[in-house]
């Protein structure tokens, strides 16, 4: 079987950006060929190939396979030494403060750390999602990730971070018990009260990200009560965010969404408790001494009273450890 090879070094990346040589790589991927194949096949000379193969072979990316040799001829036949790249490198702004990552499920309290801390630390958000943010962490694109996905077993996180980190030193804190529900437009026109109202023709619903613990949610509790997905107007319309989806209800471009109730406050919408739900952050042990700003801020005076002007956030186990 053939196989993918990840490229992590940035300047074979750069190298690569150069569409010629990412043309004559992906020719050289499915077949070896000379130079003059090449040059026949790119409509230019064989002299101007060789430089971009040159460039190749100096960065251990193609090999000679073969050489032939007719009468007086000698041709090379080269190849790519990977049949498929994956290009895979993370870009930090380069600055005396130290840049993390910070990938995962979308909050608002992590939008205020990130403020705080902008003297001491700085952190870039990449929101995927509770599931996609522990692949991410795992990937190595990413130094810490938030979650809340809720297992069938009813504990939060911890069997996903065990499925996920069975050979490594994880530690997992919780940074807060958030309140979820139904976010509607202000004085509720079209009367929504209960899950089961978003399936009605005339209720315009958004989704969240697939792999998102609040999406999990909600396709779970749409399977308990025998609710088809395609009988909801606009479960397919997916956004990634709390804030994105409380926006766009706000705009009347949907009527309903399953979020946060400190999103659906800040955007003056109406709001129907559903759950409340454990979300922690997720590191690996070696972030420790880079997250060293963000961990100690969670458990000061000054963190719970951020928590305390958010809606629908309980900080009584904020900053806790889970074992």
């Amino acid at each position: 079987m053939k196989t993918v090879q990840p490229i992590q070094s940035f300047d074979k990346i750069k190298l690569l950006a150069d569409s010629r040589r990412m043309d004559i790589l992906r020719l050289l991927m499915a077949t070896p060929a000379t130079l003059t194949h090449l040059a026949r096949t790119l409509k230019q000379s064989p002299a101007w190939v060789r430089h971009h193969i040159l460039a190749l072979e100096s960065a251990d990316l193609v090999e000679v396979s073969e050489t032939r040799k007719t009468g007086k001829v000698t041709e090379k036949f080269y190849r790519s030494k990977a049949d498929a790249l994956l290009l895979q490198e993370i870009v930090l702004p380069k600055s005396k403060k130290s840049s993390v990552i910070f990938s995962g499920s979308h909050d608002l309290a992590i939008e205020g750390i990130a403020e705080h801390l902008t003297k001491h630390i700085n952190i870039l958000s990449l929101p995927v999602g509770s599931l996609d943010g522990l692949v991410n962490l795992r990937l190595g694109l990413c130094q810490i990730s938030g979650s809340h996905l809720l297992d069938e077993s009813g504990e939060y996180n911890t069997p996903f971070v065990k499925h996920f980190f069975p050979d490594r030193e994880v530690e997992i804190v919780t940074l807060a018990y958030r309140t979820q529900g139904l976010m509607l437009a202000g004085g509720n026109p079209k009367s929504i009260k209960k899950i089961a109202d978003i399936a009605r023709a005339n209720i315009r619903f958004l989704n969240r990200n697939a792999g998102s613990g609040t999406r999990l949610w909600l396709d779970s509790e749409l399977r308990r009560q025998n609710i088809p997905a395609e009988k909801i107007n606009g479960y397919e319309n997916q956004v990634k965010t709390h804030s994105e989806a409380a926006n766009l209800i706000s705009q009347n471009k949907a009527d309903v969404s399953l979020g946060l109730q400190a999103a659906a406050h800040q955007h003056g919408l109406d709001f129907i408790p559903l759950f409340e739900e454990r979300y922690d952050l997720v590191l690996p042990r070696e972030q420790e001494q880079n997250l060293d700003p963000l961990l100690e801020y969670i458990q000061t005076a000054d963190f719970r009273n951020l928590l305390n002007s958010l809606s629908g956030y309980n900080t009584t186990h904020s900053g806790e450890q889970v074992a």
